[in-house]
């Protein structure tokens, strides 16, 4: 049985600075996520005034797909912005950006100007806002805890976001039933809490510029990085090909209004789903945090993701849909547990920026990109074949990595190798 953290480590919302970097992203989660489900559902319903299924699911798809392209071509840029710029005001920028990015469609909801174009370009802006402020965000909270508490630091934070995930949804479709105006109202002022709260952060350590490697270097640097290590490689790459082919969350719009006939007030309740199940997990891991056979624990976990939303693809009752995704989430924090450990504590400090750039690249590749293929799929397939090919692929990557990468299997704890602290600034850590 994993043992609790020692005693000697402080938790981590003892400290300052970390408590007011959970409150900011918690805040922050709830509104990005209740933006989220309205902009869904407002594209969807947009779009179905003229399309059909398959050609709206489609649409609601490309949502997806304009959020991961500014992030891949920003993704060698932002890492190194994150390693050479004060992580702090990285993330104070870009938290304004959508503040003034949900006043918008407030006010275009409230003149009743909305339009899908609107609402894509929206989703642009949060894509380049997301692209800046992911690896701004991970490279912070380990400047601000005890590397001996890094471990529950990271469980803490995802609670702050999976908490802001359930809650997000439910608040967006509740709100939004209620009036659209106090909706967008309710999301801009969490975000300018959000934004306040980071200003409540104090100096913090940053890794000292490389001044005798140029950028382009510098940029490739991370990307060599996470290719020599094989270990933070299969971490990264099995969550990006698993929940690239297996995420529904794009589709939950077209199965709570034309398969499960739940509507608006459903959708939120399924949208909070993944986000219940996976706060539960965090908040167990945020008292008894993992410790051994921490690598296939991991592979479990992807496993179990798969049958869950291969089951929430087939099912037709709500409640066994809803507890389907609430499975899928618990499985995924472990998951996101795991790989979020490994990257940190498996990476130099004046690395992390970049690091942690790629690793949202490809957690952003499985996320939009996902809901972009989701959506291809669900206009040929129709959206429960989409679903249930995607399950079952994600179980089959899950195999192949177990195959192509043991270093998985052989991982039994997070402790990264003694070398590590010693390692070049610009060297390539070995396997």
């Amino acid at each position: 049985m994993d043992r609790p953290q020692h005693s000697s480590s402080p938790h981590p919302l003892r400290i300052a600075n970390f408590r007011a970097y959970w409150f900011s992203r918690f805040a922050g989660t709830i509104a990005i996520s209740a933006q989220a489900i309205i902009i869904g559902w407002q594209v969807y319903s947009l779009a179905r005034q003229t399309m059909d299924i398959r050609q709206a699911a489609f649409l609601l798809g490309m949502i997806g797909l304009v959020q991961f392209v500014p992030l891949l071509l920003l993704t060698p840029v932002v890492g190194l912005v994150a390693d050479s710029v004060d992580r702090r005001w990285i993330i104070r920028g870009t938290t304004a950006l959508l503040v003034l990015n949900a006043a918008t469609l407030g006010l275009l909801t409230w003149v009743g100007l909305l339009s899908l174009p609107f609402l894509f370009l929206a989703a642009v802006s949060v894509g380049i806002a997301r692209a800046f402020a992911g690896p701004a965000y991970s490279a912070l909270a380990p400047n601000l805890v005890p590397k001996e508490s890094l471990p529950t630091a990271i469980a803490i934070s995802s609670i702050a976001w999976q908490t802001g995930t359930i809650a997000g949804p439910s608040v967006g479709g509740v709100l939004y039933a209620l009036h659209p105006d106090i909706a967008y109202a309710t999301i801009s002022v969490l975000l300018m809490l959000a934004l306040g709260l980071i200003f409540l952060i104090g100096p913090v350590p940053q890794p000292p510029v490389q001044r005798d490697r140029r950028p382009l270097q510098r940029i490739l640097d991370g990307f060599a990085y996470v290719r020599h290590n094989r270990l933070v490689l299969a971490a990264i790459t099995l969550d990006l090909f698993a929940v690239l082919l297996a995420g529904a969350t794009a589709l939950l719009p077209i199965y709570a209004r034309d398969i499960l006939h739940v509507g608006a007030s459903g959708l939120g309740v399924l949208a909070a789903g993944m986000g219940i199940g996976a706060a539960v997990t965090a908040i167990f891991f945020s008292f008894r945090p993992m410790t051994r056979n921490v690598g296939v624990k991991m592979l479990v976990s992807v496993v179990i993701f798969g049958l869950a939303i291969l089951t929430f693809g087939i099912s037709r009752e709500f409640w066994l849909s809803l507890g389907a995704l609430i499975v899928a989430g618990g499985a995924d924090m472990v998951s996101v547990y795991v790989r979020t450990s490994l990257i940190q504590l498996h990476t130099p400090d004046a690395m992390r920026g970049r690091v942690s750039a790629v690793s949202q690249l490809t957690i952003s590749a499985s996320n939009e990109l996902g809901e972009a293929e989701s959506g291809l799929m669900a206009s040929l397939l129709g959206p429960v074949g989409a679903v249930v090919v995607g399950g079952v692929g994600a179980i089959t990557i899950t195999l192949v990595w177990a195959y192509l990468f043991p270093e998985l299997k052989r991982a039994r704890t997070f402790d990264p190798p003694d070398a590590l602290e010693h390692e070049p600034l610009h060297g390539v850590a070995q396997p």
